[in-house]
């Protein structure tokens, strides 16, 4: 920068260093401990970094050359050039001020080549700046995050001003993935596809159309409290997805039941995931065979998916499937599975009855070793036992849970699954919803515009899968290109 500023451009900064290093030398921190001394060094450390930048950027002001006309965005040329045109760009290191050059027409709005050279964004606020507020916002509440804006940087910032940043900040998520390399199964993987949902609490007008309706119509059975099995309908749906790898480990029932100590099964590897609350199932379906598409182009893995039994998600990956032209074999999760032998084993045994445990594990091993014969043969069986004796209600529930395993039978292949080494439960796509919705979606109070929600899902994908910084990087150069058109060019 020597060559074209003067040497006493950073004289202010090195004012501010020199009251700093005044203050160490002084008594106003002899005797301190360490602890108070991190604290103040941090404020000044801050000054110091603030005072440097705004030097740099009155630098460059002072040192930009006046072109004899430019041709702005729209177009048109502008000869008239004035200096001294300011505004407020409020950044990590705190607010600063960004002089240039305004190049004017009548009846046009000014053109600033400077701020297409510094890459400053449409507002006031930094892509720095943005940055933080994204990633605060993604982990806490906004309120929390505005919070720390302002203790680490000095800007005021507002929750609605938070949430635009948020929103902004994660508007090229679709475009990065479907442009960036995806890792390849190595050989001999398989590839493994999961869908499951989880509620978000929604504001007033923010629910898909039939939730609405729903919730318009619904009248609390008592005042000021809901009733047993009685939901408030104020969610909406946050479908989500996840795509990953694994190395087959062969296993057998014994392994999965034991006794003994249980082997380890198939790890993920190189998981990615999606959630969003204002696509449809189908919508997050086709997303994620799209993410396997660009992973496995030429089908040379073995695909296979784990659903928790919901029938439109099966539906779904059927109809995607069907349409790419690929096989893929659907697995229902066993714990899905557990859950539904557990309800029917109540109908049988007295509540925390030790006989029941043994039971379930019995169904459990018929389903491991039999498949779809096991499953049938497990469903007759209920059905023959809850003829006799029991009531109404226990009988609704046993045959509940035969029916379940009569229409998810084609879904139940454990052996087959088991001998390949395959997964046979959805435990990362259940984390995945605890993870990428619940822990942020669900926070006390919290309640959400669908746009809003959105932006915080696919920021916390981003986290969750390690591409964070990578997609900042492509979100900045796209910001560049939307914000600053290369139009800002020297008339002839």
């Amino acid at each position: 920068m020597s060559e074209y500023v003067p040497d006493e451009v950073f004289a202010r900064s090195r004012e501010v260093f020199a009251r700093a290093e005044g203050w160490l030398a002084g008594p106003g921190a002899a005797g301190l401990g360490h602890a108070a001394l991190e604290e103040e060094l941090q404020v000044r450390g801050q000054e110091i970094a603030q005072q440097l930048l705004q030097d740099c950027l009155d630098a460059r002001a002072a040192a930009e050359p006046r072109r004899e006309q430019v041709t702005g965005p729209d177009g048109i040329c502008r000869r008239r050039a004035e200096r001294g045109h300011a505004r407020t760009l409020a950044s990590v290191l705190g607010p600063v001020t960004v002089t240039r050059i305004g190049y004017r027409a009548p009846g046009v709005r000014n053109a600033y080549p400077a701020d297409a050279e510094l890459g400053l964004p449409a507002g006031k606020h930094s892509h720095g700046l943005a940055k933080m507020v994204a990633c605060e916002a993604a982990r806490g509440s906004f309120e929390q995050a505005c919070a720390q804006v302002r203790s680490r940087t000095g800007c005021a910032l507002g929750t609605r001003q938070a949430q635009e940043l948020v929103r902004a900040a994660a508007a090229d998520f679709g475009g990065f993935y479907a442009a960036r390399p995806r890792p390849a199964p190595g050989p001999g993987q398989v590839l493994v596809l999961s869908c499951d949902a989880k509620g978000v609490r929604m504001r007033p007008g923010q629910l898909r159309p039939r939730a609405e309706r729903a919730a318009r119509k619904a009248v609390p059975k008592q005042d000021g409290r809901l009733s047993q099995g009685e939901v408030r309908t104020r969610k909406r749906m946050a479908a989500t997805g996840a795509v990953f790898a694994i190395t087959p480990v062969p296993r057998t029932s014994r392994d999965i039941l034991g006794p003994g100590p249980r082997p380890p099964g198939p790890r993920a590897q190189g998981k990615w995931l999606t959630a969003s609350v204002t696509a449809t199932t189908a919508e997050v379906v086709a997303a994620v065979f799209a993410e396997a598409d660009r992973r496995d182009p030429a089908r040379q893995a073995t695909w296979i998916a784990l659903a928790d039994g919901n029938k439109d998600q099966i539906a779904q990956i059927k109809a995607q499937a069907a349409a790419r032209g690929i096989t893929v074999t659907i697995i229902c999760d066993l714990i899905h599975v557990t859950e539904y032998l557990w309800d029917a084993a109540w109908c049988f045994f007295p509540r925390a009855s030790p006989d029941a445990g043994p039971w379930v594990r019995a169904r459990i091993a018929v389903l491991l070793d039999g498949g779809p014969a096991g499953a049938a043969a497990v469903a007759a069986g209920l059905r023959e036992a809850a003829a006799g004796g029991l009531s109404k209600a226990r009988r609704a529930t046993a045959g509940k849970t035969a029916a379940y395993l009569k229409a998810k039978a084609p879904y139940l292949d454990y052996p087959a699954a088991l001998r390949n080494g395959w997964p046979i439960a959805t435990g990362v796509i259940e984390g995945a919803c605890r993870h990428l919705v619940k822990d942020r979606m669900d926070i006390t109070g919290a309640r959400w515009g669908a746009q809003t929600a959105e932006a915080i899902l696919q920021i916390r994908a981003l986290l969750a899968n390690g591409d964070w910084d990578a997609y900042w990087a492509w979100h900045l150069h796209r910001e560049h290109e939307r914000n600053h058109p290369r139009t800002y060019a020297p008339a002839a």
